[in-house]
């Protein structure tokens, strides 16, 4: 394969991934939120989600993950809730104006993805899912062998 070949896979990847953060921030904007805060809104489980799971799961470092959720207890969308007797163990559930939010980023997910549907044969988005699923192994293999050097 090219050199080129290989910008452009990258070049479109990130291409791609900016528009849709802009799209996905100004969506955010308009509710009084973030894409941030939007993603975490989604992971929340009505049993409620360990704070120390919700970091992996968006890829999020813990400060970052931290300041945002203070903001969004600010805000009246989640409460901390202490797991039994262990202090460090804290439960994020959302408050009944966080489900309110949710429901708004859901609602637009499936209106995004909709489109996407429409707009594009299922064989071409098996083929995508295909690629990007192969894409994210390589990924996580270069980043292994970051980790081992």
């Amino acid at each position: 394969m090219s050199d080129n070949l290989q910008l452009i896979i990258d070049s479109s990847i990130r291409s791609a991934w900016f528009k849709l953060s802009r799209m996905y921030n100004q969506k955010a904007i308009e509710h009084g939120m973030t894409m941030s805060i939007g993603f975490i809104l989604m992971n929340i489980d009505k049993e409620g989600t360990p704070s120390t799971q919700l970091g992996p799961r968006m890829g999020m470092k813990a400060t970052s993950l931290s300041r945002t959720l203070k903001t969004m207890e600010d805000k009246g969308l989640i409460r901390r809730k202490g797991e039994g007797n262990d202090k460090r163990k804290v439960l994020i559930f959302l408050t009944d104006t966080g489900v309110d939010r949710r429901r708004e980023v859901r609602n637009f997910l499936i209106d995004f993805n909709n489109k996407v549907v429409e707009n594009i044969a299922p064989s071409k988005l098996k083929v995508f899912f295909e690629a990007i699923q192969k894409i994210d192994e390589i990924i996580d293999s270069e980043l292994n062998e970051v980790k081992i050097k």
